[in-house]
């Protein structure tokens, strides 16, 4: 099976997934009651299917969809202002082709990236318990072996980087967690892919300063330079 089929499969087995019965049913009953903003709206309204391009060299690690958000479109990081900060910075550093993200269908391609997220289903309160993040964690270890042209992995947020080094401890890459310390825009080229961490771009993140749009904007281009860097390069789809 070749990367795009895999994907493919991939993806529908995670939106068919009801291995967390709590998820599932907030999933459900957001997607009834609705924002008022959103009455219009079929929600989507169950677990949500990785994006992007399957040869990407660049994987984005999230957190999980938000019940308004995705959950709503169906699209990771689609129709909330965290993605209006994530597709901006994007566009800006040629992994997207356009700065919208409406929904579904507004014509967003993603160019060399991969966004997936550590739980697929939105979940109460924004916080998937660890329990949910371990049920998801299969879909995402399939994600890394399928995406074999990866040159950097980028986690917005502490527990996306959890979630990628229990991963890559319990696969013997590494040994310890304490190793490696999360801060914005702290970089770790011993690992291959590079990983690169970012803060989330959370409402409460953006609308407090923690993260700016330029912060972002400068990351995704060290994102792009790290990329730009790595040995055959030239030689690649660009």
């Amino acid at each position: 099976m070749n990367c795009n089929n895999g994907l493919s499969v991939l993806n529908r087995e995670i939106v068919e997934c009801t291995l967390c019965p709590r998820l599932i049913r907030h999933c459900q009953e957001v997607a009834v009651m609705k924002r008022r903003a959103y009455r219009d709206w079929d929600y989507w309204g169950k677990p949500v299917p990785s994006f992007g391009d399957p040869k990407a060299r660049m994987l984005i690690l999230g957190l999980a969809p938000g019940a308004h958000g995705s959950n709503r479109t169906g699209r990771m990081f689609t129709g909330d202002r965290s993605g209006d900060f994530l597709y901006r910075s994007l566009h800006r550093a040629g992994f997207a082709n356009q700065a919208e993200c409406v929904d579904s269908k507004d014509g967003l391609e993603l160019r060399d990236a991969w966004i997936t997220a550590s739980a697929h289903c939105a979940p109460p309160d924004n916080k998937p318990v660890p329990g949910e993040i371990r049920q998801c964690r299969p879909y995402f270890e399939r994600e890394l072996k399928l995406l074999k042209d990866l040159r950097v992995v980028v986690v917005l947020g502490k527990i996306a980087m959890d979630t990628y080094l229990g991963l890559l401890k319990d696969q013997g890459v590494i040994q310890r967690l304490s190793d490696y310390t999360f801060g914005h825009s702290v970089l770790y080229r011993n690992l291959r892919p590079a990983l690169l961490c970012s803060y989330h771009p959370s409402q409460q993140n953006t609308s407090t300063g923690k993260l700016t749009q330029t912060m972002l904007d400068e990351l995704f281009l060290r994102a792009r330079s790290i990329i730009q860097s790595e040995p055959g390069h030239a030689a690649r789809r660009r």
